[in-house]
């Protein structure tokens, strides 16, 4: 039951959506500064982004380039920005899952997969 005649606190509830933002712009910072990395063909490309999904860098290795094959190079070069995206999906929705959740989980925040 809620107290003061059955009407929510909305000094109350303003204060914790204001403190939900802060959290949650904290949280988004903290992405957007956090490195994860993906890699590809054993280790021969490996892709670095921030937990908002800007990749930061590309290193490859000597023996992935082939001048005869650059398809083989493009296709490594492309599964390793994925598997670093899917990595900074998951760093994503651990850092900002129970925020969205807070706010009503999926209520279509800008920038947030879920």
């Amino acid at each position: 039951m809620i107290p003061g005649g059955g009407q929510p606190n909305m000094q109350q509830l303003l204060q914790q959506a204001q403190k939900m933002q802060q959290d949650l712009a904290r949280a988004q910072e903290e992405l957007a500064q956090t490195e994860v990395e993906g890699q590809a063909g054993g280790g021969l490309v490996k892709a670095t982004v921030t937990g908002a999904g800007e990749l930061r860098a590309l290193k490859i290795d000597p023996k992935a380039v082939d001048p005869e094959d650059t398809e083989t190079l493009a296709d490594l070069v492309i599964a390793a920005v994925q598997a670093a995206n899917e990595n900074a999906q998951n760093l994503q929705q651990q850092k900002l899952g129970p925020l969205a959740q807070g706010l009503g989980g999926g209520s279509g925040i800008p920038g947030l997969p879920f």
